[in-house]
């Protein structure tokens, strides 16, 4: 017997498994299994009522929220094709996506109406609106809030609409820091499959806690919707990110794990409360998104009391690849190896296959020295991007996935980012791993955040700058950093220049935007060496 894959089952189990417990947490509100499985049927009935036909997108324009948790499920279940959207961008680019995608109807959290009114004149057919929370003033009646159109919707499990596991199920658009953004689309079987992946690898369980503090609108929710759903673990909603309200949550909710990128991280680190709250329930933090030094790996396990470790992943994958876990038989192994283990890339996760090639494609050795491009290949890894079949045709046409990503591998199979191609600096003829300055001057105790990007120079080419900005009563000069690197680094590593700012820009994950720190020191050129 063979059954279409599609995350609406693990929606489904949890419902059935279940049912009594607490599976949601969102501020105030708490929903039971059978409570919010109920709320996932009554969408996918209101969707249908409001004409949403077979593999319609629909948008959601929201903060972390249980609107936009069900909407995983209902939406999928309406037959239709989830877009959530990423609210740190630009009203400009989100028109663009909107434009592309075409929804037939948008989820908008009230609170962003201001920028829903921005965007609204630019688009080329206008969706039809739900407002969650309630409805802006001055808008029409004709659009529903959420919770009233859930109320007047059919509480009975809707009818399955012949789904194919191939079916697009997701639709993300890429962060555009490298161009135009483009439409991933994500399956039914992308996202079952990678789900699995991830609880094999995770070792999620029902009794898991998870903190939902990376935005569910980046890249799947790193897969949290479906994996934790599926063992009946508990879902803790974050709507926006603050240290102090993470560690308290922390402590109240007794997470046990959450993901975090690097400056998040180094948030809950330097925050005052994070020796004052019990955080022992803590049992594991994932990083990803960017490196993360070692020396943060340390501090962390120190402070927080738990096991804390790097992964990687990408919108096209679904999105977790790797995930640095510590192997038993290298117990031995010194301390230096392990820290730089755990903060790695990892290994690839299971149902994953990585390789690193050369430039003409060619394997190259996993000796933790020879540097190329990961390719990945696995059943979560994107169908294509929408509307857009040469880009789909380049990403893999010769049976991997090409990610941009340049890495080591290890005897041990412990993939390391070096950088990404487009933030490799060339400099007169040397190679140049932005990654590996910005871990030697996270070392400096003055240091809160930094970044490495290129800056033109006449005769290198281009040459490595920082960009700094220094921990709450640190002081720390430019000389004093670049000698701090220079006992570290060779020479034509070192920073050429420092610069200092109060925070670093950020995107919606809390990524540092290093094509904005780039810019002002090109500006004005009509060509740059990348």
């Amino acid at each position: 017997m063979q059954r279409p894959l599609t995350p609406l089952d693990f929606k489904r189990r949890a419902v059935q498994l279940f049912g009594r417990k607490i599976g949601v947490v969102d501020g105030d509100k708490r929903f039971s299994y059978a409570d919010f499985g109920q709320r996932c049927d009554r969408l996918a009935n209101a969707l249908r009522d409001l004409g949403v036909a077979r593999f319609d997108r629909v948008a959601v324009m929201a903060f972390n929220s249980h609107p936009l948790l069900e909407a995983y499920f209902g939406v999928l279940d309406a037959g239709a094709v989830l877009l959530p959207l990423n609210i740190r961008l630009s009203a400009q680019e989100l028109a663009t996506i909107i434009n592309h995608a075409e929804p037939s109807v948008m989820l908008v959290d009230h609170e962003l109406a201001p920028v829903l009114s921005e965007l609204w004149p630019a688009l080329a057919s206008q969706p039809k609106l739900v407002w969650i929370g309630e409805r802006p003033e001055g808008r029409a009646p004709a659009e529903p809030i959420y919770d009233e159109l859930l109320a007047a919707a059919s509480a009975e499990p809707p009818p399955r609409v012949g789904i194919d596991e191939n079916d697009v199920a997701e639709l993300f658009y890429t962060s555009g820091t490298t161009g135009t953004p483009r439409g991933v689309m994500l399956t039914h079987r992308n996202l079952y499959l990678h789900a699995l992946g991830m609880m094999v690898t995770f070792r999620a369980a029902e009794p898991d806690v998870q903190l939902h503090s990376i935005p569910l609108f980046h890249v799947n929710g790193w897969g949290t919707p479906q994996g934790i759903t599926a063992v009946g673990g508990r879902h803790v909603m974050l709507r926006k990110f603050d240290a102090a309200e993470v560690l308290r949550i922390i402590e109240t909710e007794k997470v046990t794990r959450f993901f975090a990128v690097p400056t998040m991280l180094n948030m809950l680190l330097n925050h005052p409360d994070v020796k004052r709250r019990d955080l022992s329930s803590l049992e594991l933090i994932n990083t990803g998104g960017a490196p993360t030094p070692p020396e943060m790996v340390r501090q962390a396990e120190q402070l927080l009391g738990c096991c804390v470790a790097g992964g990687y992943g990408l919108t096209e994958t679904s999105p977790i690849v790797t995930f640095a876990a510590d192997k038993t038989y290298l117990a031995d192994q010194d301390e230096a190896t392990r820290l730089r283990r755990r903060a790695s890339t990892g290994l690839p996760v299971v149902g994953a296959e990585i390789a690193i090639v050369d430039i003409d494609g060619n394997p190259l050795d996993w000796d933790g020295e020879t540097v190329g491009e990961i390719v990945v290949r696995s059943n979560a890894v994107t169908t294509g991007y929408y509307k857009d079949p040469e880009a789909t045709e380049k990403a893999t046409s010769d049976g991997w996935f090409h990610t941009g990503d340049l890495a080591t591998i290890d005897e041990e199979g412990y993939v390391l980012i070096v950088d990404r191609k487009k933030d490799l600096i060339i400099s007169g003829g040397e190679n140049i791993s932005s990654v590996e300055i910005e871990k030697v001057l996270f070392e400096h105790p003055a240091v809160l955040e930094c970044a490495i990007v290129s800056a033109p120079d006449e005769r290198w080419g281009e040459v490595p700058v920082a960009v700094v900005a220094l921990a709450q009563g640190a002081n720390a000069s430019a000389k004093e950093l670049q000698d701090f690197c220079r006992e570290r680094l060779a020479g034509f590593k070192v920073p050429k220049q420092v610069d200092f700012m109060d925070s670093l820009p950020k995107g919606g994950t809390g990524k540092i935007i290093k094509r904005q720190l780039r810019e002002p020191y090109w500006k004005g050129r009509t060509e740059r060496v990348h």
